[in-house]
């Protein structure tokens, strides 16, 4: 895991003031956990992600920017080798289009298909 990613989410705990133990607390978690998390040696579950959002008060995006970066870079290169298939169906038929662009775009959009 990034490095990165550890520091920013030490940083956001330092800023609010909180200790791991509290942090604990907040996600049912042991004080051992959250520094796990804090080292970079474990990812956190999307509950924990929305709590710790909700926690440091800032929108998943800002908190968790370089882990959607990775996975952007992660998605464009299977998106890369995506197999087309065969003529579109009715079931289908929009997934050409799909391809080209994300279906609801967002701060969070997927830079690969544009």
């Amino acid at each position: 895991m990034s490095t990165q990613f550890s520091q920013d989410l030490r940083l956001a705990r330092r800023k609010t003031g909180f200790k791991q133990s509290d942090l604990a607390h907040f996600l049912d978690l042991h004080q051992s956990s959250v520094s796990d998390l804090e080292h970079g040696k474990h990812r956190p579950s999307l509950d924990q992600i929305i709590a710790l959002s909700l926690i440091y008060g800032r929108s998943f995006e800002s908190l968790f920017a370089e882990l959607m970066a990775e996975q952007r870079a992660r998605l464009a290169e299977r998106l890369a080798t995506l197999p087309m298939g065969e003529e579109p169906t009715a079931q289908t038929f929009n997934r050409s289009a799909s391809l080209k662009r994300p279906p609801r775009p967002s701060p969070a959009t997927i830079q690969c298909w544009t």
